[in-house]
């Protein structure tokens, strides 16, 4: 994946929209027949950043291989075993809990040693969130790799719905190939090669594609 391009970052808040988000809508409709027919069908709708880095780490870990209701009722109760408001979870907390502990909020142990790999990770100060405005993409995905349980495409969703990067392509998305092939190909099977060419034309907001192309399977916004 191409480093992101430079594109004014705004200062992440509670609930922060991208500002380039209608600059990125213009040149997608001018650039390509199906955002332009795409975009206008979810008007003012937009991604909103929430939460804070280790948090919503945190909660994509919590989040793999389980339904969607299934993770909300697990990140429940195990924010409420570490102590903290569901949108805002300090890593010395979870570090506090023991693996049984961390189980009986309803976790796998595989989650429960990623969870606590995460926070010391963020703890020891390994990662180095304050320098990752000034960072590209993969020098993003290279750090947050090395944390347990943390795969390329966890950290796609993290530079997408967190640190709202403009140009990121998640090839490992069965959701945007699925978007892709009803929107681009009729319905046909597509391949990553197939994709990447088609998110070309997205440049230098495939992000924001994206996100439109998984409206277009499912018109309620995910959240991380």
């Amino acid at each position: 994946m191409a480093a992101a391009e430079p594109v004014a970052v705004q200062a992440l808040t509670a609930a922060s929209t991208p500002i380039f988000w209608d600059d990125a809508c213009k040149h997608l409709c001018r650039r390509d027949r199906v955002m332009k027919k795409l975009i206008p069908r979810f008007g003012q709708t937009r991604l909103q950043s929430r939460g804070d880095a280790f948090t919503t780490l945190a909660r994509s870990i919590v989040g793999q291989q389980i339904s969607v209701k299934a993770a909300q009722s697990v990140w429940d109760r195990f924010a409420a075993q570490v102590g903290g408001a569901s949108q805002h979870l300090l890593p010395q907390a979870v570090l506090a809990q023991d693996t049984p502990s961390l189980r009986s909020a309803g976790l796998s142990a595989r989650k429960a040693e990623y969870l606590t790999d995460l926070a010391r990770h963020f703890d020891s100060g390994m990662v180095h969130v304050d320098q990752w405005q000034a960072m590209d993409d993969e020098a993003i995905i290279n750090e947050l790799v090395a944390i347990r349980g943390i795969g390329r495409w966890t950290v796609e969703m993290f530079l997408i719905f967190y640190l709202l990067r403009p140009n990121v392509l998640p090839l490992d998305d069965l959701g945007l190939l699925k978007g892709i092939s009803l929107s681009y190909f009729s319905g046909e099977a597509v391949s990553r090669a197939e994709a990447r060419e088609v998110g070309e034309a997205w440049a230098p907001f495939r992000s924001v594609a994206t996100w439109y192309i998984w409206r277009s399977l499912d018109p309620l916004p995910v959240e991380y």
